[in-house]
């Protein structure tokens, strides 16, 4: 696909626009077709990161219709541009809606937003090739197996003479295995100038873009088309089976780029890595480990089984063991997690700490070499270097309106059981007594005992017996 383009010819304003106004009826939902999730973000937001690699994100252009806002709302914060289709009247209609954004242009691409595996390389040689064939238009082809469901690509010598949808197609251009894959270049002089010519004589009512080849042709304009190596780049996803196989293959291609990087993952089917993910060499990932949105993992890590570790950020050496929920967490070197543990947003684990069986935290800081290691409830909390933090404790941080914050300095030993009722504090080195309940502050240094003198009767239990 590769082909000689001089400077100023790349340097030519280029547009890119996103198809990204349909319902996805065949998918059965009632949610945009694009905001619908493979390797853990919407199929738009994937290909809006690999166009944003050809053109800046201000000249992209997402055409939205079928829930406009929801599709917006997904999407910009990446910096892309908007146009509203309304209402939706097929494929050539979005452009001739996005025709005034598109006019200050000189060339354009178009993508679909529901093709998610579309490369940044891809895109780049449509551009290319485009430009080298100076056409009016130039189409993204793929020659498949089973071309079934796809419009045929009619050549006429090298070029192209029209594309046929597959309900019109003839039995003799149905055994064509060259199929349109819906992303296109044009020169905006040839579209703009042309897009008027598109008809709604089909079973549908709707303007279809692919009619343009026709259109321009008879314009004497150039249709020219390139063929992609990598057929599954253009794949979509009209029904759920195409959603669920196309998120397969990015997870099978995100396993194996990390696995290239120094990465170990035993048996990669059962792990679920979503697309953004980074890994450092050396780490090891057991199986059924899920690792999601915006993770970063570090070096000579060790992940084990069932953990599940979203948007945190681990670094290295970090012992991770089975059955661990990290959520917006932050694990500093050589930290021991788990097993079942439990981090909520805010959680910072220090370097060499260790949370254990059955604790969960939230919005804390666990200092270095620090350790609750069993049955404990950790809240807005601020715990220093050394803490030791025995089995049940809990930080009471809810007065049942406002929340309350404990502050635990370096040094300090709390007892199993302890309830800690914020706002409070425990100075450095403090002893905090097994089964207490602290409701002021502790100076450093000092023994703290919250709890009732304990009585023996002896006796008792054998006058009970003898009174049933």
């Amino acid at each position: 696909m590769k082909a000689p383009v001089n400077r100023a010819e790349r340097n030519a304003r280029i547009a890119i626009a996103i198809m990204a106004a349909g319902k996805g009826t065949r998918l059965k939902s009632k949610h945009p077709k694009v905001l619908h999730e493979v390797g853990g973000k919407p199929l738009l937001a994937h290909v809006i990161a690999a166009a944003e690699q050809v053109v800046p994100p201000r000249d992209i252009w997402v055409i939205v219709g079928h829930e406009a806002e929801k599709v917006r709302e997904s999407v910009q914060q990446t910096g892309v541009q908007f146009v509203l289709q309304e209402p939706q009247r097929g494929t050539g209609h979005a452009l001739m809606c996005a025709a005034p954004a598109l006019a200050k242009y000189e060339q354009v691409i178009v993508l679909s937003g529901d093709a998610p595996l579309i490369t940044a390389e891809t895109i780049a040689a449509l551009r290319d090739f485009h430009l080298q064939k100076k056409a009016g238009m130039t189409i993204l082809s793929a020659r498949l197996e089973d071309p079934t469901g796809y419009g045929r690509v009619i050549r006429d010598g090298g070029d192209v003479k029209m594309v046929v949808e597959e309900k019109s197609a003839t039995p003799a251009q149905k055994k064509i295995r060259e199929i349109n894959s819906g992303f296109y270049a044009f020169s905006a002089k040839a579209l703009l100038g042309n897009i008027e010519r598109l008809k709604t004589d089909n079973p549908h009512g709707e303007y279809y873009l692919t009619d343009m080849a026709a259109a321009l042709r008879k314009a004497k304009q150039r249709v020219a088309v390139v063929q992609t190596s990598n057929p599954s780049e253009i794949l979509g996803s009209n029904t759920r089976a195409e959603l669920v196989d196309l998120d397969r293959k990015m997870r099978q291609e995100k396993c194996r780029q990390l696995m290239a990087e120094g990465v170990t993952i035993f048996y990669p089917d059962t792990c679920m890595i979503d697309w953004d993910v980074q890994v450092g060499a050396d780490t090891t990932i057991e199986p059924f480990v899920q690792l999601l949105g915006k993770t970063r993992i570090g070096s000579d890590c060790r992940i084990r089984s069932y953990s599940v570790i979203q948007n945190s950020r681990v670094a290295d050496e970090v012992l991770i063991k089975p059955g661990c929920v990290l959520d917006e967490a932050v694990v500093a070197n050589a930290a021991i997690l788990g097993p079942y543990s439990h981090l909520r947003p805010g959680s910072e684990i220090g370097e060499g700490a260790h949370v254990g069986n059955f604790v969960e935290t939230k919005k804390i800081r666990l200092g270095k070499k620090s350790k609750a290691n069993h049955l404990t409830y950790l809240g807005d909390a601020e715990i220093g270097d050394g803490v030791n933090i025995g089995a049940g404790t809990i930080t009471c941080n809810y007065d049942g309106v406002h929340k309350h914050k404990t502050i635990i300095e370096d040094g300090v030993f709390v007892g199993s059981d302890a309830t800690l009722v914020a706002p409070v504090t425990v100075g450095k080195g403090a002893y905090i007594a097994a089964a207490s309940c602290i409701t002021e502050d502790v100076p450093a240094d000092s023994l703290a005992l919250g709890r009732a003198k304990q009585v023996v009767k002896e006796g008792w239990a054998t006058a009970k017996r003898a009174n049933k």
